[in-house]
């Protein structure tokens, strides 16, 4: 048994080609463009954002009885999300709120024997600490005053210790010496040097010299002990042995770390830091989960083959690391958020497909069996991928659950499958507030006949003897999908009066490594096909005007969106987010383009492949744009650099096509990551489309 789909419109793939061919076409009247009608104050709207609520980081105790989730929510006065602690029983009673207030709290975890929870709280100032909570008295303790945040909490099996990973900065000699400073002198600020491929990061900005290393902490708090050492990072979260002696940690531990894909398991000694190597291929290999005897160790990986999308498979080996075996190989889904079942026979796992993600069940022979669906729902901004789950002792489950017509919110299962959703917490909104309703829809690209799946989403009150205009919305990626998910900008578009369209076209994940790989070495080129074929999809069903096409999209949508306007006059206006337009110079900005750009996208270098690069870059082909253009980006966004769409608008400018830039400050490449941010992207897409609307008008 798996979770409905709510109010959902949901036909097989089979019925639905064989309904959309017999749809006769008629002609329809107009829908009156937004500049000629007010917003309909019972439909969702922009300031409806701040009032969304998502439920996250689900932990279930250890038997099964309660679950802790973090509650997230928008603070209208600060413009940031917010994160308390709620608890509820897993019948669904007593939900309460077990820490709340103007703190974050987060990373909630149970100790072994569910007496007591770890925590993280943040002041105003972003400062994180680790606390302790008594489940039954409610005392709390601080254990920790760092300096920097921890992450990957994890309890030893014993209960006695906690590890975490923390940033420990590096401090190098001065590269070079200046002379002293007269005293009372303002001089202007010292030089800073980068010697690393990898200098910056989106989100992080310009990277302090030092790594990741993993710590142990008493858990009646103290001082820290460092576990591993090195010049190399210690991410994710570390596995305790049950022996509650060893840490088992993935991680690069080669000088060239920066420039490859290569991550091995290692076995830390608790006491002294002694290290030991369990895995060795050309290949990264993560998520390491010991069995419950500890016998075996499961986890995720592949051989590296400098394929642009590679799907991460299990494994699973003997606790020295030898006799390391791949477990379901048949199911061509990468895998991920292991947990070993109680009889330590078999793992849960999740898992995307068809842009839904599901919770399964896995036999040491291979056999796969699907729990749930529906784990999913944390992205607020657009229909990504995303939730997560956690298990007891006992096998009972809770998860994140969500469906178009709400983000997540708890739910939790056994399994068998027998599923509860515990919460609605955007009900009261969503009680006042019309949303549009989503369609699941297949069809056959026009280049090879490939099945292509997609969602179109119509306007509340939406009437079929009416004509709508269409917005196109192109996920990013590219090697990413969008599903049957809720998704705040795609009804925001869709309360502005138009349908619209979101689809996973060739590259996209969920659907194998081969669809994946559809565009290795040849990024866009078919996907636009697909997408094409997507937009007839929609226009065959007789309430599209033809006229009226509009498309846009971010990051690898935004790629798309500029490759779109070069090779198609089709769209009446056009909005590219956060994109790159020339490739050549993005492997050479980007934060990732040095490492993961040239070596997987591309075939080397841009040196030795100029002709490639130029061919699958938007602004080689700006003579062909005719399309009334907008470029919208973070002024601090490292993944595609504001310079990339600068270089569009300039080049549309001066061939004289209708354009403008939008900069948003302080915006990285998650420019929805603050609810300002995404209502004042949603804002001006639908203002520049408004202008090229039926009745708006074209004034430049």
């Amino acid at each position: 048994m798996t979770p409905s789909r709510e109010h959902r419109v949901v036909g097989s793939p089979v019925a639905l080609k064989v309904a959309t061919a017999t749809l006769a076409l008629a002609i329809l009247a107009p829908v009156a463009p937004l500049a000629a009608q007010e917003r309909d104050p019972d439909h969702f709207g922009p300031a409806d954002v701040f009032e969304l609520e998502v439920a996250g980081d689900p932990r279930i105790s250890p038997d099964g009885s309660r679950v802790v989730y973090a509650r997230s929510s928008m603070d209208i006065m600060t413009d940031r999300q917010r994160s308390n602690l709620w608890i509820v029983d897993y019948d669904g009673s007593n939900h309460r709120p077990l820490l709340t207030g103007q703190s974050n709290f987060s990373s909630p975890r149970w100790s072994p024997d569910g007496t007591r929870l770890l925590y993280v709280a943040s002041d105003e100032h972003g400062k994180s600490q680790l606390y302790l909570r008594w489940m039954d008295t409610g005392q709390t303790a601080l254990l920790t005053q760092l300096e920097r945040g921890p992450g990957g909490l994890s309890w030893s099996p014993d209960g006695r210790m906690i590890a975490f990973s923390m940033f420990v900065p590096d401090t190098p000699p001065p590269f070079a010496q200046m002379p002293a400073k007269p005293e009372g002198a303002t001089w202007a600020p010292p030089a800073t040097t980068y010697e690393r491929l990898y200098y910056r990061s989106d989100s992080q900005g310009f990277l302090p010299v030092g790594y990741s290393h993993v710590f142990v902490l008493p858990v009646e708090g103290g001082t820290p002990r460092q576990v591993t050492h090195g010049p190399y990072n210690h991410g994710g979260t570390p596995a305790w042995t049950p022996d509650s002696q060893h840490l088992l940690i993935s991680a690069t531990r080669r000088d060239d770390w920066e420039y490859v894909r290569d991550s091995e398991i290692f076995e830390f000694s608790v006491a002294d830091g002694a290290v030991r190597q369990l895995t060795d291929r050309r290949g990264p290999d993560s998520s390491p989960t010991v069995s419950p005897d500890g016998s075996m160790i499961a986890h995720t990986g592949y051989d590296d083959r400098y394929l642009g999308h590679q799907v991460s498979k299990l494994y699973v080996m003997s606790r020295n690391g030898s006799g390391s075996r791949l477990i379901a190989d048949d199911l061509d889904r990468s895998i991920g958020n292991l947990h070993w079942a109680s009889d330590g026979e078999g793992l849960f796992f999740q898992y995307d497909t068809e842009g839904n993600t599901r919770l399964a069940h896995v036999d040491l022979d291979g056999t796969v069996t699907d729990i749930v669906s529906s784990v999913q729902g944390l992205s607020i901004g657009r229909p990504y991928g995303g939730g997560a789950f956690t298990a007891s002792s006992n096998d009972h489950f809770a998860f994140t659950y969500g469906t178009p017509d709400h983000p997540a919110d708890l739910a939790v299962t056994n399994r068998n499958g027998d599923w509860q959703r515990l919460t609605h917490l955007n009900e009261d909104l969503f009680a006042q507030k019309a949303i549009g309703e989503t369609e699941e829809v297949w069809y056959k690209s026009s280049h090879d006949g490939l099945d292509i799946q997609g969602w179109i989403v119509k306007p509340p009150d939406f009437d079929p003897s009416r004509k709508y205009p269409l917005v196109l919305e192109i996920h990013g990626g590219p090697f990413a999908n969008y599903g049957d998910r809720f998704s705040a900008e795609v009804q925001l578009f869709a309360s502005a009066g138009y349908v619209v369209l979101y689809t996973n076209p060739r590259g996209s994940t969920s659907y194998g490594e081969d669809f994946g790989n559809e565009i290795h070495h040849a990024y866009p080129s078919h996907d636009f096909d697909d997408l094409m074929s997507g937009v007839d999809e929609v226009i065959s069903r007789g309430y599209i005007d033809e006229d009226q096409l509009f498309v846009t999209g971010g990051s690898g949508g935004g790629v798309l969106t500029a490759w779109i306007v070069t090779h198609t006059d089709r769209f009446a206006a056009a909005a590219s987010q956060k994109p790159v337009i020339n490739w050549y110079s993005w492997v050479l900005t980007a934060d990732m383009g040095g490492s993961s750009g040239m070596n997987y996208w591309f075939p080397g270098a841009p040196w030795d492949n100029l002709e490639h690069y130029m061919e699958r870059s938007p602004v080689h082909h700006i003579a062909n744009v005719t399309t009334p253009t907008m470029l919208i980006t973070g002024e601090v966004d490292w993944r595609t650099p504001m310079s990339e769409s600068e270089q569009f608008y300039q080049a549309l400018r001066i061939q004289k096509v209708p354009s403008v830039l939008v900069r948003i400050p302080e915006a990285n490449h998650s420019i929805g990551a603050r609810p300002s941010g995404l209502i004042s992207k949603v804002q001006h897409i639908l203002a520049w489309f408004e202008r090229y609307r039926t009745g708006g008008t074209t004034t430049q």
